[in-house]
């Protein structure tokens, strides 16, 4: 029987390499690619029904669904619906999301006159951060105040129009 001998510099590069194996890190591969955001209108921004003396004044919608009055205004209880804005935004879990609201809007009545819009706030406040993973989506409610001026200004009606908001994936 021979004995066949191993080079020292074989087996060493055995065990080191062995060696390696056993104090290195765990490797993952890269994670997925940036998702574009998606962001879906799922509910108007609505004031509900409410009336405005001589003065006027405003109606606010907050990110919660409640409403306020100041000035003049009476809101009324007629079964007109009042919300906040809302859309959905899909995005990869960890994406940093930063939400623009745009420039107040004047808003035409059916009846003739206007009313200002001015969008207030979100919720989440922005930045924030995507906790959720595809398809499941994040909530944001966005607030605003109507501006109503006096009767002749802003006659009752309907009132419609559109706003902008920019969703920014950072």
């Amino acid at each position: 029987m021979t004995v066949r001998k191993i080079p020292g510099k074989f087996l060493m590069m055995i065990i080191i390499s062995v060696i390696m194996k056993m104090i290195s890190p765990d490797v993952f591969a890269q994670q997925p690619p940036p998702r574009p955001i998606q962001a879906t209108l799922v509910q108007n921004m609505a004031f509900g029904a409410f009336s405005q003396g001589a003065a006027g004044g405003t109606v606010t919608i907050n990110t919660d669904g409640s409403r306020a009055a100041t000035g003049d205004v009476v809101l009324l209880n007629l079964g007109y619906s009042f919300n906040a804005a809302r859309f959905i935004v899909t995005a990869n879990q960890g994406t940093v999301v930063s939400i623009i609201l745009g420039a107040d809007v004047t808003l035409p009545g059916s009846g003739g006159g206007s009313m200002n819009l001015h969008l207030n706030s979100t919720d989440p406040a922005s930045p924030f951060v995507i906790t959720v993973s595809p398809p499941t989506y994040t909530t944001i409610d966005i607030s605003g105040t109507l501006t109503a001026g006096n009767p002749a200004a802003s006659p009752p009606g309907d009132y419609s129009g559109t706003f902008d908001i920019t969703f920014m994936q950072e």
